[in-house]
């Protein structure tokens, strides 16, 4: 790498020393390789809450509801990986996955759970506001590897929405851009007669906005774990790299090719009709691209819950619903199985989800749909937030700019044996 000016220029003499597999390999694992079964440790009797997991096969770091709604990219000069999920593998092959992960065999698993999505790198623009200035210098540069977690709003979403929208729970949602209307749930107010709290003294009422933040923040943790994870492994293996700004609504989902619709920024955003008119007569209503799958050779890889992947809203939450409780689903089937001794004997005493909370579900998703035309409305689908990029590190940088304790024996080591 080269920094070009400043108090820090220097210029490697040595040539770029990419990963190698095995190292991939080992920061893949880190950062979401299979471990075994979610203990999932719950009260599953009626009304307890426990029915709210969606999947039982662990990774490295912890998921929400058991759903593992972040997916990880890799890429470098030669190829770009998806790294599939426990539930886009075959559920007959997750128990030999699961071993290879306790062997460890991380490249033989690696390999096992990639898919190819491109040749060579997938890179966004390095100019602001797809990057920002203090990443620049770094940004794409040869020999490195970019991990890059793509997280799913649309599983978490509905999934949620199932949980808070039945009988014991029973919160009521608000549109606080329709002059706090209710959102789709109207005729689901308990004062209507209905099993949703709407009383807003009683604590159970939230606005669209508020429940999609809660959405973003839970799923974006998730995230977070992964990153921290593969910057362990980094310093373990005498690699470096840091966390790199990926916070772009759309830049690095079209960089790796997903289908991508548009609408102009107006409806987007959500502005009123008089906002909306005058955007578009003072010509400032482009149209905002934002994903909605990746698809490759007629294989949907990410498919989130909503259009154009389902006919419908409703279409979508019937399909969470199956995931969970369908015949071939995580309560009703023993493909994946659990850590639990007597599998069948529990799963089938699992209480499925009420055909109230469905109804209500598909009510205020469908609501959603027409009214914003997308889901979630404050948010697409998919999100990039933040993405770790590693290399090999030219310990003469640091000899020449830093204090000796500065750069770690691992680094030390890593850099003598890839410049003999």
């Amino acid at each position: 790498m080269r920094i070009p000016g400043g108090p820090l220029a220097f210029q490697s003499r040595h040539p770029p020393a990419p990963l190698t597999e095995d190292e991939e390999a080992a920061l893949v694992f880190a950062g979401c390789g299979i471990t075994g079964h979610a203990l999932a440790d719950l009260c599953y009797a009626e009304g307890e809450g426990g029915n709210i997991m969606g999947g039982l096969v662990a990774r490295t770091i912890a998921s929400g509801d058991g759903l593992q709604t972040v997916s990880l990219v890799v890429t470098n000069d030669e190829v770009t990986y998806l790294v599939r999920r426990p539930r886009e593998l075959p559920a007959n092959e997750i128990p030999e996955l699961i071993e290879l992960g306790r062997g460890p065999a991380f490249t033989e698993l690696y390999r096992r759970c990639r898919v190819k999505i491109k040749d060579g790198r997938a890179a966004t623009p390095s100019e602001p506001l797809f990057n920002i200035n203090a990443n620049r210098w770094s940004a794409h540069a040869r020999g490195t590897s970019y991990f890059l977690p793509v997280n799913d709003l649309t599983f978490m979403y509905v999934n949620g929405l199932l949980e808070i929208l039945n009988e014991t729970t029973g919160a009521f949602i608000l549109d606080e851009r329709n002059h706090f209307l209710p959102a789709g749930l109207g005729r689901f107010a308990r004062r209507r007669g209905g099993h949703l709290e709407d009383d807003p003294h009683k604590g159970r009422v939230a606005t669209i906005r508020q429940v999609e933040q809660f959405v973003t923040e839970f799923v974006t943790v998730e995230q977070g774990m992964m990153l921290q994870n593969i910057g362990l492994m980094a310093q373990a293996l005498g690699l470096g790299g840091f966390p790199n700004f990926a916070n772009h609504e759309f830049g690095w989902l079209q960089a790796l090719g997903f289908r991508m619709q548009q609408m102009p920024a107006s409806r987007y955003v959500g502005a009123g009709w008089l906002t909306a008119l005058g955007m578009k007569l003072l010509k400032r209503d482009p149209l905002v691209p934002y994903p909605v799958g990746l698809e490759r050779d007629g294989e949907m890889l990410l498919k989130p819950f909503c259009p154009p992947c389902y006919k419908s809203m409703g279409d979508a939450v019937r399909a969470v619903v199956e995931i969970k409780f369908g015949a071939t689903g995580v309560f009703r089937s023993a493909a994946h199985g659990s850590a639990w001794s007597k599998h069948a004997e529990v799963t089938h005493q699992i209480p499925p989800i009420s055909a109230a909370s469905i109804e209500a579900t598909v009510a205020y998703c469908e609501y959603l749909w027409i009214r914003y035309g997308r889901f979630p409305v404050y948010m697409p689908p998919y999100r990039t937030v933040l993405g770790f990029q590693a290399c090999h590190l030219d310990a003469e940088f640091y000899d020449k700019f830093y204090r000796p304790e500065a750069l770690g024996e691992t680094q030390r080591r890593d850099f003598a044996t890839n410049t003999v």
